[in-house]
């Protein structure tokens, strides 16, 4: 799914910029007609928020079933507060949203660290070697994207507006870390034809 999402959302985005007039009508119907040629709406809804649920999901279908209760009580807090705090005008959708991408990291690390626990004090885990699961290496570079990239995405508002050449190098960081997140999620989905390099994970880790 987020895959799929992501090649869906990413050809979207260029289309946006390429068709100027309807993301114009876009942010003029999000109450932003200041800067037109922003599709930073789109960005918000679908980086910032509809991929944080999906990587909880992911993270849910690694960690053992006693934990997953904490996942779908993050992802409930996280839907309604997200729609709040944008709906409410703190966080307009049409730009920069640091309290929901904050709020939606942290749900994240929990979640990561959530996994790293059940590693090292779950049987299941302890009978396998760590450097061959896959979900080993999805939740190294999840919990390493979020943590590389948490005061980035929280001082993007100031960045962009004191320093706009800096913002801009440092949004790159994100779409390298995106770039080897996606590259572990084809890894996991061919894990089954390399044998060799990986092993199965445990059981309950589908549950």
């Amino acid at each position: 799914m987020i895959l799929i999402f992501t090649v869906f959302y990413e050809n979207f985005a260029i289309n946006t910029k390429v068709n100027f007039e309807f993301n114009k009508s876009v942010n003029a119907f999000l109450g932003n007609i200041e800067f037109p040629r922003y599709n930073q709406w789109l960005y918000n809804v679908a980086n910032k928020q509809v991929l944080t649920i999906l990587y909880l999901f992911l993270i849910k279908s690694w960690i053992e079933p006693s934990k997953k209760k904490y996942i779908n009580w993050m992802l409930i807090a996280f839907v309604v507060s997200s729609q709040i705090i944008q709906f409410s005008g703190i966080e307009p959708i049409y730009w920069f949203q640091p309290i929901i991408f904050t709020i939606g990291a942290n749900m994240i690390l929990v979640g990561s660290g959530l996994y790293f626990v059940g590693l090292i004090s779950n049987e299941a885990y302890l009978n396998s070697n760590p450097m061959r699961l896959t979900s080993f290496w999805q939740m190294t570079f999840i919990l390493f994207t979020y943590s590389l990239t948490y005061i980035n995405d929280v001082a993007m508002p100031f960045m962009v507006t004191y320093n706009y050449e800096l913002g801009k190098s440092m949004s790159q960081i994100n779409s390298i870390m995106s770039v080897f997140n996606l590259a572990i999620l084809v890894l996991t989905i061919a894990s089954p034809k390399l044998p060799n390099l990986f092993e199965r994970e445990p059981s309950y880790g589908f549950s």
